[in-house]
Order: structure tokens, then C-alpha cells, then sequence
């Protein structure tokens, strides 16, 4: 296989992914990379790290050519064509498997998650005792969305340091949404998000535009 191509549709955005196998080489596509990101690229250390990296430019110049990466005040990252019609982009990663996340409309936040036993003795870290009761806290692939949920909440929150327990909530769910709310110094935000599994990950993204309160 080496690499291939996967595209879904969620409302009005498009995900793309890159699932690649083990004998991956990053080597092998250097030629691909622009010079800032070929430094970028011999920073790394891990080979993990290196393949993501690969994989992530190599996705990103399929869709976008080399356009560069821009950001919002807010750190919402984009891409800027030459027709001057913003794409707003988010980028994630698992095993394997990247993918970018794509809305010409509004802000996308996205999220992959590799579903793993392992979630089942975290989720007292990210959820609180009302979101406990929301989800059935034996299902590993139920936990693994909640986690991947609100990473995608972080995407959309604009800042670094929050708390994932308190400040990044699940309000509701639905057979397909979960309502989530991001809890800023100055304001709140509204988004319903959306999930599905694909090869034993966990695909997370805000179905609509952020409502800010």
C-alpha cells in the first residue's frame, strides 16, 4: 500500500485522510518538502514523528499545492488560495493515519483517535461527574469519542492552557451530535460536534459554525 487516499463529507466540511503502512519511508518523499519544511522535517528525531510529518505535507500538498499555512488572531490555522477565499483547515494524526479537515465557511476543529483499552483508566481526568452520566463509561469506543470530542474543542478554543475537566464541556447528546461548550476568560462558545469510527479510530469534528456568547 504504502499510502492511500480516503475523503469524507460531514455537513459542509470535507475530511481527508492519509492512511499509510509500515514500510512508510519519509525518505523516500524529501524531494516533496519546501525548504522550510525540509528543516523543519531534520529537527525530528523520532522516525514516528518524521512519517507524520511526511505523510501530514504530502496530504496537505495534494490539496493545497504549497500554499503556506496562515493563522487567525484567534490561532485558527487556514490556507489562502489565489482565488482570496480562505479554506479553514485542522490537522490531526494516529497511528498510521493523518488527516486535514477542510470548511471554506467557518472555523473546523477535528480530531482522530486511536481506540485503545487504555481510555478506560484515564477518563476520570476529562470528564466530570455529569458527563459520567451521559456515557456508558464501559464502552471504550464511547470514552474514546468523549476524549476526542473535546480535543476537538481545544482546536476550536483559541488558547493553550485549559482546563478539559471544567472548561471544555459535553453538554447533550443526540443519536449523532454531542453540544459542547468551551468555557474562555471572556466568552463562551456553543458547537455541536460530530464522530465516526474509521479503521479503529475515533473521527471527531464540529458539525457547524462556533457560536460565541
Amino acid at each position: 500500500m504504502n499510502y492511500c487516499l480516503h475523503e469524507f463529507k460531514v455537513n459542509s466540511s470535507k475530511i481527508y485522510l492519509l492512511e499509510f503502512d509500515d514500510n512508510f519511508n519519509p525518505q523516500e518523499f524529501l524531494d516533496t518538502l519546501t525548504e522550510i519544511e525540509l528543516e523543519r522535517y531534520l529537527e525530528f528525531k523520532s522516525d514516528k514523528r518524521k512519517k507524520e510529518f511526511i505523510a501530514t505535507r504530502i496530504l496537505k500538498h495534494q490539496l493545497f499545492g504549497y500554499q503556506e499555512i496562515k493563522y487567525e488572531s484567534h490561532g485558527a490555522p487556514y490556507i489562502h488560495s489565489d482565488s482570496n477565499e480562505n479554506t479553514f483547515i485542522s490537522i490531526s494524526h494516529a497511528q498510521n493515519l493523518v488527516g486535514i479537515a477542510c470548511n471554506t465557511d467557518f472555523q473546523v476543529g477535528f480530531d482522530i483517535e486511536q481506540i485503545k483499552p487504555k481510555i478506560t483508566k484515564i477518563f476520570h481526568k476529562f470528564l466530570n461527574s455529569q458527563e459520567k452520566e451521559m456515557f456508558d463509561l464501559d464502552n471504550i469506543s464511547e470514552l474514546t469519542s468523549c476524549w476526542s470530542f473535546k480535543e476537538t474543542l481545544y482546536k476550536l478554543a483559541g488558547r493553550k492552557l485549559i482546563d478539559f475537566k471544567t472548561e471544555l464541556l459535553l453538554l447533550d447528546k443526540t443519536k449523532n451530535l454531542v453540544k459542547g461548550k468551551i468555557t474562555n476568560p471572556k466568552e463562551e462558545i456553543l458547537v455541536d460536534l460530530h464522530c465516526f469510527e474509521f479503521k479503529n479510530n475515533v473521527i471527531t469534528i464540529n458539525f457547524n459554525e462556533i457560536v460565541r456568547v
